[in-house]
Formats: structure tokens, sequence, C-alpha cells
């Protein structure tokens, strides 16, 4: 799957009224069907129109098979999802 596709199942999932917390679970749902994989981590960052004037980001995370499973696969990939945060 390319990032194409990847950002068309995300496009899909957060058309309407959504929950952040919803729509990462969607998006791993989705995957892990499309897939088959051994593991799925989405990793979701968002500023919420609603709370941008004080600043507020959220982030929604949902894993999947070996990375809700085995702990060191699940650090290994927490680890990769925090390494190049941009500066607030």
């Amino acid at each position: 799957m390319g990032l194409s596709k990847l950002a068309r199942v995300v496009e899909t999932y957060a058309r309407g009224l959504q929950v952040q917390k919803r729509l990462t679970a969607q998006v791993a749902d989705r995957l892990e069907e499309a897939l088959r994989p051994r593991g799925v981590g989405v990793v979701l960052k968002a500023e919420h129109s609603c709370m941008s004037l004080r600043g507020v980001r959220t982030t929604t995370s949902a894993l999947r098979g070996l990375l809700r499973e085995d702990a060191r696969t699940r650090q290994a990939f927490l680890s990769l999802t925090t390494a190049h945060q941009p500066p607030r």
C-alpha cells in the first residue's frame, strides 16, 4: 500500500464528524484487514480547531497484532513515532 492509498483510507474515515480515537482505530482495523500483516500501528497527532487557540494537540494510537502483544516490538515502534517530532 502506497502513501496515497494510506491517505485515502484516512480521508475516507475522517470525512464526517469523527472522534480522533475512533478514527485511529478504524484506520488500524482497515490496514489490518487489507494487508494481513503480523502487526499494525497507527499514531495520529492532531490539533483540534476548537482548542487551537490554546495550542492543544492530541495524540492517539491503535496497536494490533505483534505491536500490541510483544513489548519489545511495541517499544521499537513507539520510539520511531517520537524520534523526529518537530518542536512545538
